[in-house]
């Protein structure tokens, strides 16, 4: 789960941190990785923190709690180990399931997923990752960083598909130093080694040549699919979407009225913030009886590897289908600011997607330290009524602190056609792209663009520190 994986991920920054301390002139030496106190502590917490809830429940005089599996019998009725439960009101929350792949021997030689991998006690000395998405970017930065050797499979032809292009192309960059990234390639099968190990054959799906891969141990984290058919909707003419989600309308209640799904369950949003949102939702249309429709148009997630790398609303490829050549794109780099130079980031940024027409903000995609924690100024507008980029423009930042950077992309507005001829380089050799600073492409140009932001005159491509 989510906790799970970031009390794991901690350590991990912890240990890219320390390596990177020598640039800075701080010597610093890794002497010990304990394995087994990492993954200890954990699970004691997780331990801890699951009781904690089990016992609030169970104390609790208005809730029964069962601890088996429920399932439907009928509209309205549940059979819950060896009771049966009737109510008028029902809330589906059962989250979801690792997808596992069809891969020829991939049972028989055995794998680990995102729970299972929650048991290990001993770190294994090389590791397969089959998935490309933000699961396996984490864990691979998890491992990498405790000194296994990792290698990532992925089917589609970036890495970190759901993010911007060039998030997903520096992402690949700065975590492929670490470990090997592979994408656009489809593990077909999986057999076990004289010597013990598990070798995984992939087919590359451009050139169809195929690549042998061998691991001490394969992960899995090919996404998350639903586990709904554990209720047997069917039998309470729940309706279903075709992936197998529990189908809900705009109020988040099912086919059969009164009853409600949230969370993974409903296959919107995989994030435990979100499965928090409609859960509110929820209670006010449920419990309060009011008709509330769920809003995400700022949904925000982050990727806790290293860098970081968080994002809300739209891509620019979306945007531009939605609002045309109104869109308007900001981008600012960590190293321009006086936060950024003296943490001696390098090619981060912050790229911000507005309807320049009404200075709407539509989306932000930012990589580099502290993503995740960036990116909620712009979270926070995007809930105001206007939604205006002038309020991040016009708010006082302080100087010289990490978000200026936020500020500062708000304030470098450029066409979309100017964005790609100048900000951005295609690197052909990875069909991706390759930030260029703002700065040095205006001086090439040899001219500023100005553009009015609210009450303050920005000129893009020249500001001081």
């Amino acid at each position: 789960g989510c906790i799970p994986s970031k009390i794991l991920l901690y350590p991990a920054e912890l240990v890219r941190t320390l390596e990177k301390a020598g640039e800075l002139g701080v010597g610093a030496e890794i002497t010990e990785i304990d394995f087994g106190k990492i993954m200890d502590r954990m699970r004691m917490l997780i331990y801890e923190e699951i009781n904690a809830i089990r016992r609030g429940l169970s104390s609790s005089e208005n809730i029964d709690y069962y601890q088996s599996v429920a399932e439907f019998v009928s509209p309205y009725t549940l059979k819950v180990g060896g009771d049966t439960i009737t109510s008028k009101m029902i809330f589906l929350c059962i989250g979801s399931k690792t997808m596992i792949p069809a891969i020829k021997g991939l049972e028989e030689t055995g794998y680990l997923t995102s729970d299972t991998v929650l048991k290990l006690t001993a770190l294994p000395k090389s590791i397969a990752i089959v998935g490309g998405g933000y699961i396996a970017a984490e864990y691979g930065h998890f491992f990498s960083s405790m000194g296994s050797r990792v290698t990532i499979l992925g089917r589609n032809e970036r890495f970190l598909p759901e993010e911007e292009p060039e998030v997903s192309a520096l992402a690949r960059r700065e975590l492929g130093r670490h470990m090997e990234i592979l994408t656009d390639h489809e593990v077909e099968e999986v057999e076990k080694t004289s010597s013990g190990h598990k070798r995984l054959t992939a087919r590359d799906r451009k050139s169809s040549r195929r690549r042998q891969v061998e691991a001490d141990e394969i992960l899995v984290a090919a996404g998350r699919g639903p586990i709904t058919e554990i209720l047997h909707p069917e039998k309470a003419k729940i309706s279903v979407t075709k992936e197998g989600w529990i189908a809900v309308n705009e109020y988040l209640e099912t086919s059969l009225p009164n009853v409600w799904a949230f969370g993974d369950a409903d296959g919107r949003y995989l994030f435990k913030h979100v499965a928090n949102y409609e859960s509110e939702v929820i209670y006010y249309n449920a419990v309060l009886k009011q008709r509330v429709k769920v809003d995400y148009h700022a949904i925000p997630h982050a990727v806790f590897t290293y860098p970081e790398v968080a994002s809300v609303g739209l891509k620019e490829k979306d945007a531009v289908q939605q609002y045309g050549d109104k869109v308007r794109i900001g981008f600012y780099k960590y190293e321009d600011t006086a936060k950024g130079e003296a943490m001696n980031v390098k090619d981060y940024f912050v790229k911000v997607i507005i309807d320049g027409s009404t200075r709407r903000i539509l989306g932000a995609h930012i990589i580099g330290p502290y993503a995740s924690i960036l990116i909620h100024e712009i979270v926070n507008v995007m809930y105001t009524p206007d939604r205006s980029s002038d309020t991040i423009n016009e708010a006082i930042h302080i100087h010289p602190a990490l978000s200026e950077v936020v500020q500062r992309a708000f304030g470098a507005l450029m066409p979309v056609e100017h964005y790609h001829r100048h900000v951005l380089q295609e690197t052909p050799e990875e069909s991706a792209y390759q930030a260029v600073p703002l700065e040095k492409t205006e001086k090439r140009q040899g001219k500023r663009i100005v553009e009015r932001q609210g009450k303050r005159i920005v000129v893009n491509g020249g500001s001081a520190n």
